[in-house]
């Protein structure tokens, strides 16, 4: 199928665009590569887009007070090849490099992904772990919020008509911050089964473990620190305390999803047990 037809703009300044966006009719478009299809398939049926991927506040990054600010049309692949800054020693670039396929990341961007809320996409998971703040515009003006705010469930956010992602900023990590992400998935390139994501700063009291690729949106575990063993063993000490962890984490799991079978409760924990395990493998 072919897209109903539409009209396109591509304004050239944020405000031009936010005007064009107070029609309440429009759509923002950026890297396309989920409305694309959408429209294609006529699941979607904009009278009219308005382009905003080469609007330049939302290609701009930079660090500023220790603060990282991504732009939210930077692509999934200037990320992964360390074309914008990175305060999260490696977390974003790796996260990015298992993005679907490189023509995927050449195209999608941060903010597309993360107003598509697919609760199995990459960057909503990632950045729930490092407690992202993202910033909202519109022709009425601008707000702030935490992502666990912003994203409401499943393909569903707290944008209102005629908003726009323009930001996306994470908090002054120091040289403590450690991680882990982790996913399961049926082949590369495909969206995950099961993701497990944890971050940890001790240095700004950041602790974030968080249950993803779910029916609704993802989980941000609450009091984590129970969770989450810091402890590296060897040999078969180590073995034991693997298969300890995950058996804690499918009761975890089960908390929050009382209902689902014993095989989607198994491969979650095993994501969260093996993100922990990247973590501890970074400890110093």
């Amino acid at each position: 199928m072919k897209a109903a037809p539409f009209s396109y703009q591509r304004p050239t300044a944020l405000p031009e665009a936010l005007d064009a966006l107070a029609d309440t009719a429009s759509s923002a478009i950026s890297g396309g590569q989920s409305l694309g299809p959408m429209l294609n398939l006529r699941l979607a049926r904009p009278p009219a887009l308005v382009d905003i991927r080469r609007l330049e506040l939302l290609r701009t990054s930079r660090i500023e007070d220790g603060r990282l600010h991504l732009g939210a049309a930077v692509t999934h692949a200037e990320i992964e090849d360390g074309l914008v800054p990175d305060t999260t020693h490696g977390m974003l670039p790796q996260v990015a490099r298992g993005i679907a396929y490189r023509a995927i990341r050449n195209r999608g961007t941060l903010g597309g992904s993360l107003a598509h809320c697919d609760p199995a996409a990459d960057w909503l998971n990632c950045l729930l772990a490092l407690g992202a703040r993202l910033h909202l515009a519109s022709a009425g003006g601008r707000r702030t919020l935490m992502i666990e705010d912003f994203a409401r469930g499943a393909y569903s956010t707290a944008l209102t008509p005629g908003e726009v992602l323009v930001l996306v900023e994470l908090p002054a990590f120091t040289p403590a911050l450690r991680w882990g992400y982790y996913k399961i998935c049926a082949k590369v390139g495909e969206f995950a089964d099961a993701i497990g994501a944890v971050a940890i700063d001790p240095g700004i009291g950041h602790c974030r473990l968080v249950i993803g690729a779910v029916e609704t949106r993802p989980v941000l575990v609450p009091e984590p620190d129970g969770w989450i063993d810091g402890s590296r063993t060897g040999g078969a000490a180590a073995d034991t305390a693997a298969a300890d962890r995950v058996a804690a984490f499918e009761a975890l799991v089960a908390q929050h999803f009382p209902a689902q079978d014993p095989v989607f409760i198994h491969r979650h924990a095993v994501a969260l047990a093996r993100a922990i395990a990247q973590m501890n493998a970074r400890a110093p």
